[in-house]
């Protein structure tokens, strides 16, 4: 056996260096805003000490503070399944059920807290987060609907921007109201409920 073959056969399996090196940098970054540091507050110099790094690696990857936390900010929001696109109603539950998998993460939930109620200080950043990580899934929602309409599963005449509030204020109520009451988890059927519900009245009459 060579040395190189040696090496390898050492290396031990599992995620790659950089792998690892980056989601310890965004678990750091948003470790440090849930527990209650403000934007203003977040340096690279803090991120690096809670990631076990240095900080070249972090600009290594990212050019300056505004860009690891936008990337970060965007790893709490999981991504949309491929829509089938087989009936409306089946994809809006689809889509439903992925807000209600990050409404109902306990970090999630604090750390947007947190931004948005930074936002009025960092106006621009916020703006950011909002452009790569709302405006791709409000896009994407708003394209559903369109396409229900096209193809007469809804009103010609429905309100999309109304709609899509709806929709989605509603399985917003539901996750901001886990632990008041009784309630410690949202029925696993509540994205069906919520569309079927809401779809009587966006049907055509």
């Amino acid at each position: 056996m060579t040395t190189t073959d040696e090496t390898q056969a050492a290396r031990p399996a599992g995620r790659p260096r950089s792998a690892r090196a980056e989601k310890a940098i965004i678990d750091a970054t948003l470790d440090l805003i849930g527990e209650g540091m403000s934007l203003g507050e977040l340096s690279i110099e803090a991120i690096a000490s809670r990631a076990g790094v240095g900080k070249t690696t972090i600009y290594r990857r990212w050019s300056n503070k505004e860009d690891l936390f936008v990337d970060a900010m965007a790893t709490l929001k999981s991504p949309l399944p491929q829509m089938g696109g087989r009936s409306v109603r089946e994809d809006l539950i689809a889509y439903l059920e992925v807000v209600r998998h990050d409404a109902c993460d306990a970090r999630s939930r604090c750390v947007l807290s947190i931004v948005m109620n930074d936002a009025e200080r960092h106006p621009r950043l916020v703006e950011r987060v909002r452009q790569a990580s709302i405006e791709p899934r409000r896009a994407a929602m708003a394209a559903l609907l369109r396409r229900g309409i096209a193809t007469g599963e809804l009103r010609p005449d429905l309100d999309v921007p109304i709609a899509m509030a709806t929709m989605v204020g509603t399985m917003m109520w539901y996750a901001r109201s886990l632990g008041f009451g009784e309630d410690t988890e949202l029925p696993d059927d509540i994205a069906e409920r919520i569309v079927d519900e809401l779809l009587s009245g966006l049907a055509p009459g």
